[in-house]
């Protein structure tokens, strides 16, 4: 055994004894495509290094931030500049009230915000936000939907609890759970039998607006739209949790290009730059009560971290109309490339792709919603994504999960990529 493998393999010996399943965070195991877990210490543009020293084209990206490829020159000195002024100060910072502005102009539906320390803080504040506004309790959420796992919202979830086969969690009280209304993705009929079932109780629907967490599901033709007139008709806010989609499906996130406005809007990932962050905004009048200038308490030491601050406005400055135009030219041609691969494998699959946001579903067609996506093969997916890694290729260990382009994948990445998916479609096959 080479020095290489044997620190990888002491690496995750270590992290066992220390961490459940030997991970922070649930899908990092790789436990559904049965490989043990990498062990990754350094990233630079579009591809991520082991702690054995191989390198991989990365199509994680950091589950979402890393929209520019990773250790962007520009980011990591505007992080080093904010670390040399100090860390956290225990006030506000110059840095907050920039990014601030910079969320804003993109997302003007966001007329005031709250920066938090995850996404998992901003949904859950966003939500209790709209209970306060309301006086009610009841919140719809879509099947499949992931907002983090505060105890309301970690009911009927996606991608980490589906690749366990979990449909919720221990520890959620009964009471908690049921104030969560859950319907189906794309399904406005089902939306509208809750309004209908419970008049003047329910305070906010939450939905991503391109559902990622169940894997890549795109909005039917007026779903939004639909919510969007649902919510005001009967007194509700409606929030759109723009974790994943904000600046990464569009500048101005899902809302600007599907052309709904929310009342609320959760943020994070790319707003960070890759460092731990979140926020929530939207309407003024909503936003103006939170303490202290209202009655809904929400608040985090650490929240507007210098360096996630400095993180994440490098970030914003850079994502110029040219960068979403080579997102779109590269999606389109992994989106032709994977699609002809799987065909003369003779595999069936259904690509989805947003933006920069794809998956690949071994099922036959596009899902619609969480409960076609779950009907995938995933014995298929963990052949294909094993024979993947084995070339070279690092996938979100889910077939639940989407890839996540960046602007540092070019000509190089691509070619590698569609050479790999070649074989690695005949295994899934089984061949």
């Amino acid at each position: 055994m080479t020095a290489s493998v044997s620190r990888q393999a002491d690496l995750r010996a270590r992290a066992e004894g220390l961490f459940p399943g030997g991970v922070n965070s649930p899908v990092r195991a790789f436990r559904s495509v049965g490989r043990p877990p990498l062990v990754l210490d350094a990233g630079s543009g579009a591809r991520v290094r082991d702690a054995d020293g191989r390198w991989y084209v990365d199509w994680i990206g950091s589950w979402g931030p890393a929209l520019l490829g990773h250790a962007r020159a520009e980011v990591v000195e505007a992080v080093r500049a904010a670390a040399l002024d100090g860390f956290a100060l225990g006030a506000t910072s110059p840095r907050e009230v920039d990014l601030g502005e910079l969320v804003r102009a993109a997302m003007p539906s966001m007329e005031r915000l709250r920066f938090t320390s995850s996404g998992t803080e901003a949904a859950m504040s966003a939500v209790r936000l709209a209970r306060g506004a309301t006086g009610r309790d009841l919140v719809i959420k879509l099947a499949g939907g992931y907002h983090g796992h505060s105890d309301g919202l970690l009911v009927e979830a996606g991608s980490g609890v589906a690749t366990l086969a979990i449909p919720g969690s221990a520890g959620v009280p009964a009471a908690t759970a049921s104030a969560t209304i859950v319907v189906p993705y794309n399904d406005a009929p089902a939306v509208e039998a809750a309004f209908a079932a419970h008049p003047d109780r329910i305070a906010a629907i939450i939905v991503e607006p391109v559902a990622a967490n169940a894997g890549v599901i795109p909005p039917a033709d007026g779903y939004l739209a639909r919510l969007r007139e649902l919510t005001a008709a009967n007194g509700a806010v409606l929030i759109f949790d723009e974790v994943i989609t904000g600046f990464r499906v569009a500048h101005g996130g899902a809302q600007a290009r599907y052309s709904v406005t929310p009342d609320l809007t959760v943020l994070g990932k790319i707003v960070g730059g890759g460092m731990p962050v979140g926020a929530y905004g939207g309407r003024r009048d909503l936003m103006d009560l939170v303490a202290p200038i209202g009655p809904v308490y929400q608040a985090g030491t650490l929240s507007g971290h210098p360096l996630a601050m400095a993180a994440g406005a490098a970030t914003l400055r850079l994502l110029t109309p040219e960068i979403y135009a080579g997102l779109e030219a590269t999606g389109a041609a992994l989106e032709a490339g994977l699609a002809d691969a799987a065909a003369e494998a003779g595999v069936t699959v259904g690509i989805t792709r947003v933006g920069s946001l794809l998956t690949v579903f071994f099922r036959d067609g596009a899902p619609a919603n969480a409960a076609q996506a779950f009907e995938s093969d995933r014995a298929a997916y963990a052949r294909f994504f094993g024979v993947m890694l084995d070339a070279g290729i690092l996938l979100a260990p889910s077939q639940f999960e989407a890839w996540f382009l960046s602007a540092a994948h070019g000509p190089a990445e691509l070619d590698q990529t569609l050479a790999a998916a070649r074989p690695a479609f005949a295994a899934a096959a089984g061949r």
